[in-house]
């Protein structure tokens, strides 16, 4: 039996300005997901003032996925996702991770204090902060928003419309500690069922699913086999994936099962996936010791058919920054050739590609800014680090339908307001 809280956030609310650094997200060996950061600058806080294009915008106005938010070194940006025009630049940490909260309007920005809400309605770097030590995953699904601390070990859960209710005040949440701080992911599917990681700071090694009884959570399942456990994606009928230094962890129908990767390291570090699809992408590596970011391989896992393979994909080289779901529930792959690669899950074969940027080189560190995508499911929206922009693509023909002016700095992370 484990305990469940009931309480407001833990406000972080007032002055944050001149604090020191801890960038918590996280952070990677060479060609991983990340796992952990830290930086050590000091810089403030402060919203800039927004341009005369936001001003006239009513923010009751404004729809999801209307907006894109941006980190460059020290700032985040608010771009209008149509024009790629910047509305508001707001200081804050040198490096800092970018979350969509679910509710068609707020972003999440992983700060030293916490998950810090970014209105790109208004838009205004808010007060509101959900106290987290080493603020880490964001990941929303059936109507709850479910943050993890890797810090501490605890997630938080709220109802994924609250912070719009809440006035600019913290909202009501539900929490639920692990043993052990890690750097880990927690996701509530639609029966209440919470899904969170397993370890401690000597590693990773599986999951629970724990069923939520007033005040404390059961265990109704448990796997002790996915080391290094890392990610969550959830594709059609609910089926969740993590994945491992080994395979690949699927939960679905009260149940885990494992897919080993049949190598002794095999490791899928992230789960792109489509609600309405079985099929599961998954970034891969078989090289611990590869030197750089640059992947190429896929993990290909059939959650209905319970298939699992991985493919080597040739010159087409990628980060883990680098692939999203679409139209068509294909895959879209942005390469070091400087294209967006078209993956059929079905085929498991590429079927088109879009030139979009130069080629490039991977990144040194893995928090460096580095060509990137994110989407809405039909529009890429593509980091051009090289031209310090940002590029709009239509994934179904391959139409870039917008380009940014050049931003004060290269692009980092980008996340939508969804």
């Amino acid at each position: 039996m484990t305990t469940l809280s009931r309480q407001r956030a833990g406000a972080v609310i007032g002055s944050l300005a001149a604090i020191t650094l801890l960038a918590a997200g996280c952070g990677a060996t060479a060609g991983d997901a990340p796992e952990e950061t830290a930086t050590d600058d000091q810089v403030t806080q402060e919203a800039e003032t927004g341009t005369d294009a936001a001003d006239a915008i009513d923010p009751a106005d404004v729809a999801a996925g209307d907006r894109l938010a941006v980190s460059i070194e020290g700032a985040v940006l608010v771009l209008d996702s149509a024009t790629l025009e910047v509305l508001g630049q707001f200081e804050t940490e040198e490096f800092t991770r970018l979350n969509a909260s679910g509710d068609g309007r707020n972003v999440f920005v992983t700060t030293e204090p916490g998950f810090q809400v970014l209105d790109t309605a208004t838009p205004e770097l808010t007060d509101t902060v959900f106290a987290a030590e080493a603020a880490a995953h964001v990941v929303r699904h059936a109507g709850k928003t479910v943050l993890y601390a890797d810090g501490t070990g605890e997630t938080t859960i709220l109802d994924t419309d609250a912070i719009l209710a809440s006035d600019g005040g913290l909202p009501e949440v539900e929490t639920y500690q692990a043993e052990h701080a890690h750097h880990g992911v927690s996701i509530v599917l639609e029966d209440g069922t919470l899904l969170t990681t397993v370890g401690d700071d000597t590693g990773r090694t599986g999951a629970l699913a724990l069923e939520p009884h007033g005040d404390h959570y059961d265990t109704i399942a448990e796997a002790t086999n996915c080391p290094g456990i890392h990610g969550e994606g959830t594709a059609q009928n609910e089926a969740v994936v993590f994945g491992c230094e080994d395979g690949a962890l699927l939960y679905s129908d009260g149940e885990f099962t494992k897919f080993d990767a049949g190598v002794e390291y095999g490791r899928m570090g992230n789960a792109f996936v489509s609600e309405t699809s079985p099929i599961v992408v998954g970034d891969y590596k078989d090289d611990q010791d590869a030197e750089g970011y640059f992947l190429n391989n896929l993990v290909v896992l059939d959650t209905e058919a319970g298939e699992y393979e991985t493919l080597n994909i040739g010159d087409i080289e990628y980060t883990w920054r680098g692939i999203t779901r679409g139209p068509q529930d294909l895959a879209y792959v942005l390469s070091s050739d400087g294209s967006i690669h078209v993956f059929d899950p079905e085929a498991k074969e590429f079927t088109d590609e879009f030139p979009v940027i130069d080629a490039w080189e991977s990144p040194v560190n893995w928090q460096d800014p580095h060509p990137a995508l994110t989407s809405d499911g039909v529009v890429a929206y593509v980091a051009d680090v090289a031209n310090e922009r940002v590029i709009a693509v239509d994934l179904a023909t391959g139409e870039i339908i917008a380009e940014s002016d050049a931003l004060p700095a290269a692009p980092n992370e980008m996340a939508l307001n969804l």
